[in-house]
């Protein structure tokens, strides 16, 4: 999918979003939610995400819900490294499908990050899907931070 396009009302975070889809909610206020990914590429992978924003990337979304974001996106990576305490955290956020955007609604990783693991980031898919049991476990160790 190109830069360009609709918005896809079904897209899976629309469907967290609508409570058609569970999640493991780490952070949530009126605009934003903050949840555990599904397929982890680090033990901590976040995403977060706009409640109300119906952007597909970084280029249509609205400077309010932008800020609203990353707003959250500092209070939650904050909350990892306290909880996680990794080397490093790395924030990454994907444009178009030839960038590495799978699911079309703006959307920012958080991924805590320690000496000597991998680099870069591997697309969805290719990750082993986590136990619920043990994302609920780390979110409550999260949730704890804030």
């Amino acid at each position: 999918m190109s830069l360009d396009g609709i918005y896809d009302e079904g897209n899976v975070f629309a469907l967290i979003i609508a409570g058609k889809i569970p999640s493991t909610t780490i952070y949530e206020d009126d605009e934003t939610l903050a949840f555990l990914d599904i397929m982890p590429q680090t033990r901590g992978h976040a995403l977060v995400i706009s409640k109300w924003s119906k952007a597909r990337n970084l280029l249509e979304v609205e400077e309010e819900a932008l800020a609203q974001v990353m707003a959250t996106t500092k209070k939650v990576a904050t909350a990892i490294r306290k909880a996680l305490n990794p080397d490093g955290i790395q924030i990454a956020q994907f444009n178009g499908a030839p960038a590495g955007q799978t699911i079309f609604h703006l959307h920012v990783h958080i991924l805590p990050r320690w000496a000597g693991d991998p680099k870069g980031f591997a697309a969805h898919g290719q990750g082993k899907q986590a136990d619920v049991a043990e994302l609920q476990a780390l979110a409550d160790e999260i949730r704890a931070q804030f």
